[in-house]
């Protein structure tokens, strides 16, 4: 079903059925370089939703792209065959790159992990954490690849394991969760990044103001952006036996009740509720710190800079 066609067109497939199983395989990734065989192992099928697509013969500079949506046209997941320019690699403890698409002229595969979308990381800092977001529910989602300005569509079908004692509002109940936890995560780490780019930008900017008052002001709203940081993150975890030496922060707190709760057989127990209460609890005062520096402190002390003549601070 999944030979070339030869037509040169774009075509989609409609993929098996996939399971929300739990199990690992070498054929859940990319394949081109695998034969799909072990001399010494079996070989699983892939753990995920497997789709083939054919492209015609694309520009180098040509992107593609697929998105995933759920029944209500909910965009679950977009992936690109464009590499993330802004993806910082580190040593272990960030959150992967996301997955390209491969653009191929003929046939190609891709394997959608099930998940939701990768949560962002701090670059520069180790986390010793997942940063996947967790998987989608049993149901039909509509699958859409755009490439050579065409767009062409089909639905997958995702089952749940019959042997699994979930019923559908455990499902309900554990993806809710899991979302509100993952984007709240999501919104954490986009913050720290935004102002501790704002901060670098105010340690550039204060050597060169020359009159006392406005630098000492700078000066005061820097440690305010350095105190939040250091609530928020541990910039001095590195490595690994760095978790061991530094306490961790606010975030990985998080991101680990996160870890914690994820599993393929999704139950959200009554100590979840109640540490995430804990830590909402914690978040909703960061945040509002975060808030005002972003909307009062940053904006009034721009307006001094400006009036100086040095410009201003830009997120």
């Amino acid at each position: 079903a999944y030979e070339k066609s030869g037509s040169n067109e774009l075509k989609l497939y409609q993929p098996d059925d996939a399971y929300l199983g739990s199990w690992g395989s070498p054929m859940s990734g990319n394949t081109e370089n695998f034969t799909g065989t072990h001399p010494f192992e079996g070989i699983n099928p892939a753990n995920g939703v497997v789709l083939y697509y054919e492209l015609p013969k694309l520009d180098d500079s040509a992107n593609i792209t697929l998105e995933i949506s759920d029944e209500n046209n909910k965009l679950i997941r977009s992936f690109s065959s464009e590499k993330d320019s802004t993806y910082v690699p580190h040593n272990g403890g960030s959150a992967p790159p996301a997955p390209r698409l491969p653009k191929n002229e003929g046939l190609n595969r891709f394997v959608w992990d099930m998940k939701h979308p990768i949560m962002p990381g701090v670059p520069g800092v180790y986390i010793e954490a997942g940063f996947t977001g967790h998987k989608v529910i049993p149901g039909t989602y509509n699958i859409s690849l755009k490439a050579d300005g065409k767009t062409v569509a089909t639905k997958a079908v995702i089952k749940k394991i019959p042997t699994y004692n979930v019923s559908a509002e455990d499902y309900q109940e554990f993806d809710a969760f899991m979302s509100a936890m993952e984007q709240e995560l999501t919104t954490m780490h986009q913050q720290v990044n935004r102002l501790f780019a704002l901060q670098n930008k105010l340690n550039g900017i204060l050597p060169k103001i020359k009159d006392g008052e406005l630098k000492r002001k700078g000066e005061e709203l820097l440690a305010k952006l350095k105190s939040w940081d250091k609530e928020m993150v541990q910039r001095k975890s590195q490595a690994y036996d760095d978790v061991e030496n530094f306490p961790n922060k606010f975030t990985a707190e998080y991101l680990f009740l996160i870890n914690q709760t994820n599993s393929d057989i999704p139950r959200v127990n009554t100590a979840n509720k109640e540490r995430k209460a804990e830590l909402d609890k914690q978040w909703k005062e960061l945040k509002a710190k975060a808030d005002n520096l972003k909307n009062n402190a940053v904006p009034a002390y721009n307006k001094q800079l400006w009036e100086a003549g040095i410009g201003a601070l830009t997120f």
